[in-house]
C-alpha cells in the first residue's frame, strides 16, 4: 500500500495547516494542525508525554471496553463490554458484569487478561495486559453500583448473579499517529 502525506498552508495569521494522509491516492484522513506538529508527525517524534493522563482520558472518553480471556484450550476469548465502571490510574480498572457468564469462569480458572480502548475519531488506541480478578464481596460491589443497575441485576446489589472484574495492568502497547509505544503499568 503506498501511502503518502500532503501539507498545504491555511491561515498564515493562525499558522494552522491542512494535513492530509493519502492512501492508494484516496484521502485516508484529514486535520487542522499546527506547523511544529506536522514536523513532530514526519520525524516521528511525538510520544506520550504522561503514559497515566494520555491513557486515562482515552479510558474515560471510551464508549465501550474489549476484554479478552483465555479458554480451557489456551484460546483467547474476546468480549465487548459497558465502558468501566471505575478506575485507578490505569493500573485498576473495574467491570461489571454477570456472575454466570462465561468469562467470569475463564478468569477463575485463568487470570491472564488484556483489555483494549479505542478512540475510533483519531484513530488510536491502548491494549492492557494484566491479570482480571473475580470480586464478589459486598464492599466491591456496593463500589461500583449505579442507579438503574437493577435494570440488569433484578435482585439488587447482593444479586448472586452480579460481580465485579478488577484488571490488574502490567503493561500496555499504545498506538497513535502510525506509530505503536509499549510502556510498563507501575501505578
Amino acid at each position: 500500500m503506498k501511502q503518502l502525506i500532503k501539507f498545504g498552508v491555511g491561515t498564515e495569521n493562525y499558522k494552522i495547516y491542512n494535513l492530509c494522509i493519502f492512501s492508494n491516492n484516496r484521502k485516508i484522513w484529514r486535520t487542522n494542525v499546527t506547523f511544529k506538529a506536522i514536523i513532530m508527525v514526519l520525524k516521528g517524534l511525538i510520544k506520550m508525554r504522561d503514559i497515566s493522563k494520555t491513557i486515562g482520558g482515552l479510558i474515560d472518553k471510551a464508549s465501550n471496553s474489549i476484554i479478552s480471556s483465555v479458554d480451557s484450550e489456551g484460546f483467547p476469548n474476546t468480549k465487548a463490554m459497558l465502558p468501566p465502571r471505575k478506575r485507578d490510574g490505569i493500573k485498576y480498572i473495574y467491570f461489571s458484569t454477570n456472575t454466570s457468564s462465561m468469562k467470569v469462569k475463564q478468569y477463575i480458572n485463568n487470570l491472564k487478561a488484556c483489555v483494549y480502548f479505542y478512540d475510533k475519531r483519531f484513530f488510536r488506541g491502548v491494549m492492557l495486559k494484566g491479570t482480571m480478578e473475580v470480586l464478589q464481596d459486598t464492599q466491591s460491589k456496593e463500589m461500583i453500583w449505579n442507579d438503574g443497575d437493577e435494570m440488569y441485576y433484578t435482585k439488587g446489589v447482593t444479586d448472586p448473579d452480579y460481580c465485579v472484574l478488577k484488571f490488574t495492568a502490567q503493561n500496555g502497547r499504545f498506538y497513535s499517529n502510525f506509530k505503536s509505544e509499549d510502556f510498563e503499568v507501575t501505578y
